[in-house]
């Protein structure tokens, strides 16, 4: 399909056939979900790809046994791994310390990588580091000084940096969808299910979040709820 085509042909569907599906193809749009846009290219997620029949029972059931995920042939739960952000953190400064030495002037290298040391030696882990709300509050304290100065991000928060997580693991699961629809597989975003009982399933760590969990297979007769229907673009389009 073009891209084009695969965002129209992309539907949330609720009944699949029973048709197995690819799981190398599963996997490789998970792959593609790895080149989303993300903050800082933190990459703060992991995808846990089920395939197992017994787990797909048990993650069904945490589902609310909502018909997406009982007749789905495999899912895909998107986690947000805000605790690894220390990990992430060196990973990212290798990289530009390299990217620094491999692309700019000599001369300029010391300062450049002090950036990105100062960046995510300093900058990030302040950010996404947390203590039961208590170093959101002082980041917000320290902001809405700084703010009275100059142009400042403001939303800093514990509960501000832990939607960032979440919307960074929106676009990789958004970037999954659209490279099933490429493949002619089908897909449904789930919101509803026991978080905590799905943690407990997949032994996740307590630092870890569920984003979204999505159903995966081919869609059957019914399986999609009628008409697509948007807002008129004309209400949410704004030309400045």
């Amino acid at each position: 399909m073009t891209f084009e085509e695969a965002v129209i042909h992309r539907r949330s569907v609720r009944n699949y056939k029973e048709e197995s599906i690819d799981e190398e193809v599963v996997k490789h749009c998970l792959q593609m979900a790895t080149l989303a846009p993300n903050s800082s290219n933190m990459q703060l997620w992991e995808f846990y790809h089920i395939t197992n029949p017994e787990v797909l029972k048990k993650l069904s059931v945490a589902c609310l046994d909502q018909q997406a995920a009982t007749t789905a042939q495999q899912l895909v739960v998107f986690v947000t791994r805000q605790d690894l952000h220390r990990t992430r953190e060196r990973d990212m400064l290798k990289l530009e310390t390299k990217n620094v030495q491999k692309n700019s002037p000599r001369e300029k290298q010391e300062a450049r990588i002090k950036r990105w040391q100062l960046y995510y030696g300093r900058v990030m882990p302040f950010l996404y580091a947390r203590f039961f709300g208590v170093l959101g509050v002082i980041r917000k304290i320290m902001v809405n000084i700084v703010g009275l100065f100059r142009p400042i991000v403001y939303q800093v928060s514990e509960s501000d940096m832990n939607v960032v997580v979440h919307k960074t693991c929106a676009l990789a699961a958004q970037t999954f969808m659209l490279a099933m629809s490429s493949k002619g597989y089908d897909t449904c975003p789930m919101e509803g299910f026991d978080s905590k009982r799905a943690k407990r399933i997949l032994k996740l760590p307590y630092g870890a979040q569920i984003n979204m969990i999505i159903s995966c297979g081919i869609r059957a007769k019914g399986g999609v709820w009628g008409d697509r229907m948007r807002i008129p673009f004309k209400e949410v389009y704004t030309r400045v």
